[in-house]
Formats: structure tokens, sequence, C-alpha cells
């Protein structure tokens, strides 16, 4: 699928590294990337024709970093159905490194398409097919759909974390998945809590979505490996059952002990945040009693119309 423009080799008659055209284009699929000259890689020597291997380090990773495309999970789309995965590239170095040396001193291309390898996603649609069989988790919790600020900030923090899969063994995080909580993606200014009082900054709100995580999380019978409460009661859940979260401070981690991935679903529903555990039919799990989170919404929530929405349509997010 990848080559290089070898047959160009036979059409070009031999030539020095001194001569007015040195210059080598790099592309991708057909696209130019790059174009450099041989002669700015070569080392002060005279009559020692040698490599600048620092200007080499530095031009491979420019090529590397223009090339490279992530590869996408399977997920579960808004309507129940899998999306398929998605292969990425990455610049394929070793290959690079031998044909670069291999014309760098004699007969070269003039054009080079840039050797790429394959990176598979972790998640591809059959396994994904495999651990959306059985919940074995869940939580709820109301907030303030009329607040706007919060209610984006959790959409968000939701958004991120819905569709993380969770290997066995493996350990995560909420704020390496969720990321860093800024103006710059999208977050806004929201109440938080900031030593027992009441405050505003970026992204206030995600706390509810890390609180109602480890209770579901918790309830799965996961082994809870961090977790704070905040310095005063929060009206979401039960008291100590939060799970307070800032980007230079706490986190919230959990560990899959189990033998199957663990599939999170996470879906804000107008004034109600839902998280979903899922896995495999044949998962050994071992559940725990956990309170649900307070009957009484807080007194500003108090819209029946938001909570009947929510359930009307939440069939579509256990598919």
């Amino acid at each position: 699928m990848i080559k290089i423009l070898l047959a160009s080799l036979l059409l070009l008659a031999p030539q020095s590294v001194e001569s007015p055209d040195n210059y080598l284009t790099i592309t991708q699929h057909g696209q130019k990337i790059i174009t450099m000259n041989r002669e700015d890689f070569m080392m002060p020597l005279p009559g020692t024709p040698l490599i600048n291997e620092e200007k080499y380090e530095q031009f491979i990773e420019t090529i590397d970093t223009k090339v490279y495309q992530e590869p996408q999970n399977a997920m579960i789309n808004d309507l129940g159905g899998i999306a398929k995965e998605q292969v990425g590239y990455r610049l394929d170095r070793q290959l690079f490194r031998e044909y670069f040396y291999k014309y760098f001193f004699s007969n070269g291309p003039s054009e080079v398409e840039a050797p790429l390898m394959e990176i598979y996603p972790k998640v591809d649609s059959e396994l994904l097919s495999q651990i959306r069989v059985q919940q074995i988790g869940q939580y709820a919790t109301y907030f303030n759909s009329y607040n706007k600020s919060r209610s984006h900030n959790i959409f968000l923090a939701a958004q991120a974390v819905d569709n993380h899969v969770v290997f066995p063994n493996e350990t995560f995080s909420f704020n390496k998945v969720v990321g860093k909580r800024t103006t710059e993606r999208g977050y806004l200014r929201a109440p938080i809590i900031v030593s027992g009082e009441l405050a505003e900054g970026v992204g206030g709100g995600i706390c509810q979505v890390s609180s109602t995580l480890f209770n579901a999380v918790d309830r799965a019978g996961l082994k809870i490996v961090e977790r704070y409460s905040h310095s005063r009661k929060v009206p979401y859940v039960p008291p100590r059952r939060d799970a307070t979260v800032s980007w230079y401070g706490p986190d919230f981690r959990f560990q899959n002990q189990y033998n199957q991935p663990i599939l999170i679903r996470a879906k804000r529903y107008g004034g109600m945040m839902v998280v979903k555990l899922y896995s495999s039919d044949v998962i050994n799990y071992e559940p725990k009693v956990v309170p649900n989170a307070p009957s009484e919404l807080p007194k500003e929530i108090h819209i029946e119309h938001e909570i009947h929405r929510s359930l009307r349509i939440e069939p579509s997010f256990l598919k």
C-alpha cells in the first residue's frame, strides 16, 4: 500500500551531494509534506561525508508529526449502533532511515513517499459487541439543567468518559481521560467548592460526573484506587459518596481487577447525569450495595418534565 518511488532511481544519472539539484521532497498520498536539501544534513568535515545525526533526528520528528493519524476506537453511537474503528498511521522510522542513508550519498529519488506503519486501535467492533452485553453497574444523579454553564461542563466531561473501555488490570484515571479543563477546550465558569467555600471556576460541575462514575464503579465492585470527598457536603449524592477532582489536585482512579474489559457509558439527559457499566456475559463480578442519589431534587430543579423527558430517551442509551 505504501511504497517508495524506486522506479525514478532507474531514470536518474548519478549525482554528487554538491550538485545544485539536491532537493528531496517527502510526500504522503501524493501530497508534499516537506522538502529538504541534502547539503543541510552534511557534517562540516572536508573529505569526510557524514550525516549530522542531530539534524536528522529533528527532521524525522517533523515528518512523523505531519504524517501521524491517531487511531479511532470503535464506539457506540447515539442510535445504539456500533461505529467501526479506524486504523491510524505513523512514520515507519526504521524503513525511512534505511532509504535516507541508502540514497543520501548516491543516486537518489527527487521525491519519496513517506513509508507508514499502521496503528491499530485498542477497541474494535468485535470486542465492543462482546462487552456491551451485561450491565454490571449504574448510577444516576440530578442537577439544575437551567444552569447552562454547569450543564455544559457536565456534558463535556460525560462525553469524554463515554465509550471508554478499561481493560483487565488497567487503572482508569478521570483526570487523564477527561483532560485539562480549560476555556480553550470549551469549559465554562461555574460554581465549585474551594477550601470548603463556594466559588466560581472553569469546569465547575464536572465533580458531579466523577461522583456519578464513582458510585457506578463502586456498585460494580471495582477496585477504588484513589478517591477524595469535597470539603463540604454536595447535594447530588449521599454524604461521603462524592469524588472530587481537580487538574492540579485530587483525581478519581479505579482498577479493573476483573477478567473482562469494562465499557463505560456516560450521558447527560436534561437534568440527569447517568453512568452505566457493561461487560461480557462471562464476567465474574461481585456487585456492592450503594445508596441511591437523593430522590428529592435540589429545590431549583423540581422540573417534572425534565426527568420524564430524560427517561423517555434513556432506552437508546441502554443499547
